[in-house]
């Protein structure tokens, strides 16, 4: 291993769980009641209470990365690409899930139909939080290798 892999290991290994404890928190205490519940709807209004809510979600993650990089001496290890294509990724899909539609699309697509359209209460909110999870993962790996 080179000092430059073992360098984006200890990166990976810190902007992971810190984008994890951000998303949660941008996710459910940032965002708006008004964004919540508007952030699915359709015309102009549903799509700026989902951009409002993206935003300050995405704000929360960017202040959340630098401040534990920074506090852990590793700022460095990461460049403003990886930065901003990392949160771009993360904001973009975060977005398109969240406008709800999307995301029974996709339910259906990968035969999870059946599951969000049983009136399981947690169905849509677990299918919602395991896509956002998934495209955590892979923003960290992006904003610790470009």
């Amino acid at each position: 291993m080179t000092l430059e892999q073992l360098q984006t290991a200890i990166a990976f290994g810190a902007v992971a769980p810190t984008l994890y404890a951000a998303h949660a928190v941008g996710d459910h205490w940032v965002q708006s009641h008004t964004s919540a519940c508007a952030k699915g709807d359709t015309g102009a209004a549903g799509h700026r209470a989902c951009l409002t809510h993206v935003l300050t979600y995405l704000a929360t993650c960017l202040v959340a990365v630098l401040a534990v990089t920074a506090s852990l001496g590793i700022l460095g290890a990461l460049s403003v690409a990886g930065v901003v294509v990392g949160l771009a990724v993360n904001g973009l899909t975060h977005y398109v899930v969240d406008r709800r539609k999307p995301l029974v699309f996709l339910a259906r697509l990968t035969g999870h139909g059946g599951w969000i359209d049983s009136g399981d209460p947690e169905a849509a909110y677990k299918l919602d939080q395991s896509w956002h999870l998934g495209w955590l993962l892979v923003s960290a790996v992006l904003t610790v290798t470009l």
